[in-house]
């Protein structure tokens, strides 16, 4: 379910939080579907409870998931997050991405077709 990379130099709960994050937009992870308890991916993935739990709660705090009190953590609808709020954050993020692109060489046109393509629920991926 999780795909770590033990080899990179980006924090394992980033990892996490990326992999969860994705599973969300993707619609892999259903609003109020369960996530696996702290003790449990734990084991499962081999890793410091710690990090979990630091993972699931920055998740919380950037309203992704809703922890119920002893029953666990769960994926937040999305009339629960702030959309103004999260697409400026978005935005600022992705300019800096488009910025690079540019500057290797990337066009008008295939931005859009890359567009197309998330928009359809294809692959990430070089469409060169």
């Amino acid at each position: 379910m999780f795909e770590l990379d033990v080899r990179t130099r980006k924090p394992i709960y980033e990892q996490l939080i990326d992999n969860i994050k994705e599973l969300i937009v993707s619609k892999v992870l259903s609003p109020d579907e369960k996530l696996p308890s702290v003790r449990m991916l734990s084991k499962e993935l081999t890793i410091n409870p710690n990090t979990i739990q630091k993972a699931y709660r920055e998740l919380e705090r950037e309203g992704y998931l809703y922890s119920a009190n002893r029953k666990g953590y769960f994926v937040a609808p999305i009339e629960w997050i702030s959309n103004d709020k999260k697409l400026e954050e978005l935005k600022r993020q992705f300019q800096a991405l488009l910025k690079e692109a540019i500057y290797f060489g990337l066009t008008k046109e295939e931005l859009e077709r890359w567009f197309e393509e998330v928009q359809e629920g294809g692959e990430q991926g070089d469409t060169r």
